[in-house]
């Protein structure tokens, strides 16, 4: 690095969000970009340690501390090209990765203010773009086809690898539309479809084929390929059975996340199929990532008040987290920027009845619980805290997960990549699963 130093004299500068009065009407991206220069200084904060912990963290992979080191001199180029040697779609990353580099980085021991990776890694892609360094690179092909089964992350990360290996790739997808969980799951305010078409444009003239509404049988594969990748992720949410669960208003998280991101891309629905918070008192029952981006939804869509319930206990107040020290993940609350356009927020609370009239959701009966150690050790036992007490509320989101897929005994030439193989989790391991994937397909083919 140019100056080792340099952390001791700038402190940890983020782009930050718009203002809220300002996001809160639309669904453009929230987070803003800080200027080439002031993007500099920061990738300068990098010191370069000698075990380099957030490249242990990442699960591409990432040469964080070279590619850092490329931005601090403003050899852009050099950047983007040791990014993407191990990051096929960074402009996904550098937008909805949660950091795990940044929580392992050093400078987040000793100061609580890591690098901004994330920011600096989405900088590099768009000035990439800007720059025409991203050109489609056409390989010479070997004459075997590969068929990837899922246009999500890991689908599309199999398939961008194996294709540059020089086979022929088709990507069979069962939406409309390519992207899977990054279209249809996260909003466009955390990430504009206009990026997945971006690159989704630059993989078809690299050779990918492209087909939807494709309903295939894992069990019954189509024939005439050599090796298939199953990258169907998990579509089967977590649910919830109890009394009241068909009065109508109860949602799960996914049926309202890809609606409206469909209506964003020009898609109709009859007022009795639109999914909308307008007026509501809405409840969101989950405190993950996607009862918050359920939240930032219905405040757009106008919603009178927003609840978010979660049936564990409140995370600690970080930065630090005594129970996953540095540099695992720490456990710690969150407050995205959902959260910041208001909502109330409970913990330890448990859902134990939907009320109605006339077969319309009225609200939500609820208990506040305790957690106990369990005498025969395993999960803790939830014992009651509380008296029961009603949350108004006319629509209600289940977001509490994914159930993870049974996948069958498959064919040797059958390989399973992203959430299909490990459950619901990050865009960025599903990526790596991907890649992962399209390695063991490379090296099973290349013997045979």
């Amino acid at each position: 690095m140019g100056n080792p130093k340099v952390f001791l004299t700038i402190p940890r500068k983020e782009a930050g969000y718009r203002p809220v009065h300002d996001r809160i009407h639309d669904f453009g991206e929230v987070e803003q970009t800080l200027n080439s220069n002031d993007r500099q200084l920061q990738a300068s904060r990098c010191m370069d340690c000698g075990v380099p912990f957030c490249n242990w963290s990442c699960p591409l992979d990432n040469k964080i501390p070279e590619w850092n080191d490329a931005v601090y001199k403003g050899d852009w180029q050099l950047a983007y090209k040791i990014l993407t040697s191990t990051n096929d779609f960074p402009e996904f990353t550098g937008r909805i990765c949660p950091g795990l580099c940044e929580k392992a980085c050093v400078l987040n021991l000793m100061l609580h203010e890591p690098t901004t990776n994330r920011e600096n890694e989405c900088a590099i892609v768009e000035h990439a773009f800007e720059e025409n360094f991203v050109q489609p690179n056409i390989p010479e092909r070997n004459g075997m086809k590969v068929c990837v089964i899922g246009a999500g992350p890991a689908g599309l990360s199999a398939a961008t690898r194996l294709n540059q290996a020089g086979y022929q790739v088709t990507v069979l997808e069962a939406r409309e539309n390519n992207g899977g969980l990054l279209r249809f799951g996260i909003p466009n305010f955390k990430l504009n479809k206009e990026i997945i078409d971006r690159r989704i444009k630059i993989l078809e003239k690299e050779g990918i084929v492209f087909k939807y509404n494709q309903k295939i049988d894992t069990t019954k594969l189509p024939g005439n390929y050599d090796a298939y990748v199953i990258a169907t992720g998990t579509p089967v949410a977590r649910d919830m059975k109890v009394p009241g669960r068909d009065l109508d208003g109860i949602y799960l998280a996914l049926q309202l996340l890809s609606q409206q991101n469909r209506v964003l891309a020009g898609q109709e629905f009859s007022k009795e199929e639109r999914i909308t918070g307008k007026g509501k008192d809405v409840l969101v029952i989950g405190g993950g990532d996607t009862g918050s981006d359920c939240i930032g939804t219905v405040h757009r869509q106008g919603a009178k008040s927003v609840t978010q319930i979660e049936i564990m206990p409140k995370p600690p107040v970080g930065p630090e987290d005594p129970k996953n020290p540095w540099p695992n993940w720490p456990r710690t609350l969150k407050v995205t920027s959902s959260h910041e356009e208001g909502c109330t927020r409970r913990w330890n609370i448990n859902t134990l009845e939907f009320l109605g009239k006339n077969g319309k959701l009225t609200g939500v009966k609820v208990q506040p619980i305790t957690w106990v150690p369990n005498p025969e050790g395993g999960r803790p036992l939830m014992k009651p805290a509380g008296e029961p007490e009603i949350i108004k509320a006319q629509m209600v989101l289940l977001a509490m997960g994914f159930l993870r897929p049974q996948q069958p005994d498959f064919a040797k030439n059958v390989f399973v990549a992203g959430d299909a193989a490990s459950g619901a989790s990050l865009v960025v391991r599903a990526m790596a699963s991907g890649r992962e994937a399209a390695e063991k397909v490379d090296a099973f083919l290349q013997k045979k």
